[in-house]
């Protein structure tokens, strides 16, 4: 992953004449000839039409809500797949995970999406339905929110990253706990139990890893009142946006270092898991639907009827006389059949899918002015290491890991 044009690729895969004519002819017969060159200028082609300018897409990381009742952040954008590019490009890119922009683009090849086909980048977002305070983290989402304290009479602003979460079998943790520490540099001490999961696939870990680039926890972490976790980078940026950790959070390494910059130990994290997410901008109802991660076997349809229910009994109190808008129940339910993780109006008078993927604004495949991102894929890996990151190991384990992981 890096920027456009860069050579240094670890993961290549990739790979009506006559009746002018005639017109002409019959013409020439009623008036006199023209002289050479003016009949050669005439019949020149003229210049290609020069390609439209594309506007410079934006960083879309730090948002200022209109309201303290706004839930919709950012704006769906569309790009043109480069030389070499894949999705994993665009996604790192733009800030977003690979599970992202992978379900924005069903049916698209992630790793050869093809040179000049336009494709959708999802950087419009519906906060999480928790109080925007502090860390809010949606597992469904794999994505991270940071509310600093909000100063009065001045906007709220929202931080917004995507992350990585732990597999299947385990689990990230949801409910409600603290920042408890930071670190920058940290040394791994391996556990015994990752140690021999490793011995058993022939890969034979070291009892320590220095700060580094093979450090799995990257250059800077954060300890949470849970002792088993952690918030950290990771020196497999190809891994944000899919679970592959042992439950940790882990983010590209320019997304940590900016937290790491920013977020105060003491800070509260709310961690919760929602695959449905709703919520009010300019008077509209929004839902931003992902894909339900494996292991939740909550009743989902439930759980979108209590979420709406709730949201519904939210609206903005500037819009409280206005009449209640009316859902469209259908366009739920075909957004929940086929999510594609952007945001979408469910009130009846507001666009459809179709209508805010086609009206995406079309940007430049550069990357964004105000990038945390220098475009430089310093920790790149081989296409081998890429396709062992669901099976990755390289992650503390609970319980004794992560305390372990963060000793200096």
């Amino acid at each position: 992953m890096r920027n456009r044009g860069s050579k240094n690729r670890l993961i290549p895969r990739g790979l009506c004449v006559a009746a002018v004519a005639a017109l002409v002819a019959a013409c020439s017969l009623l008036r006199p000839p023209a002289p050479r060159a003016a009949a050669d200028a005439a019949g020149a082609k003229a210049p290609p039409a020069a390609a439209p300018t594309l506007p410079s897409p934006v960083a879309t990381d730090r948002f200022e809500l209109k309201s303290p009742d706004d839930d919709v952040v950012g704006y769906v954008q569309r790009t043109t797949i480069g030389k070499d590019d894949t999705l994993s490009d665009i996604a790192r890119r733009f800030d977003l995970g690979y599970g992202e922009v992978t379900l924005a683009n069903p049916g698209v090849d992630p790793w050869l999406p093809g040179v000049g086909r336009v494709v959708l980048v999802p950087t419009r977002f519906v906060l999480p339905d928790a109080p925007h305070v502090g860390v809010v983290i949606n597992l469904a989402a794999m994505r991270i929110f940071y509310f600093p304290p909000h100063k009065r009479h001045e906007p709220q602003v929202v931080y917004t990253h995507p992350i990585g979460i732990g597999r299947v079998a385990w689990k990230t943790p949801e409910g409600s706990t603290r920042i408890i520490g930071r670190q920058k540099d940290p040394v791994w001490i391996v556990p015994k139990s990752i140690r021999a999961e490793h011995a058993k696939e022939g890969d034979v870990l070291p009892a320590v890893v220095k700060a580094g680039p093979d450090n799995p926890l990257g250059e800077y972490l954060f300890r949470l009142g849970w002792p088993s976790y952690l918030i950290h980078g990771t020196n497999k940026p190809y891994g944000v946006g899919m679970r592959v950790s042992h439950g940790c959070m882990h983010l590209y390494p320019e997304d940590i270092r900016q937290f790491f910059h920013l977020i105060p130990v003491g800070t509260k994290v709310t961690v919760v898991n929602q695959p449905e997410v709703f919520g009010w901008h300019d008077g509209r109802l929004y839902a931003q639907v992902y894909e339900p991660l494996k292991d939740d076997k909550r009743d989902l349809g439930k759980v979108r009827r209590e979420l709406l229910r709730k949201v519904m009994a939210e609206r903005p109190k500037t819009r409280r006389h206005e009449a209640v808008p009316q859902v469209d129940w259908d366009r739920l339910v075909a957004l929940a059949r086929k999510p594609r993780g952007v945001p979408v109006s469910i009130t009846s008078d507001g666009p459809g899918i179709d209508s805010v993927i086609a009206g995406a604004r079309l940007v430049e495949n550069v990357l964004p002015k105000g990038s945390n991102w220098n475009g430089v894929d310093e920790l790149a890996i081989s296409t081998k290491k890429f396709d062992e990151l669901t099976g990755d190991r390289a992650h503390p384990s609970p319980p004794a890991a992560v305390t372990q992981a963060s000793a200096p």
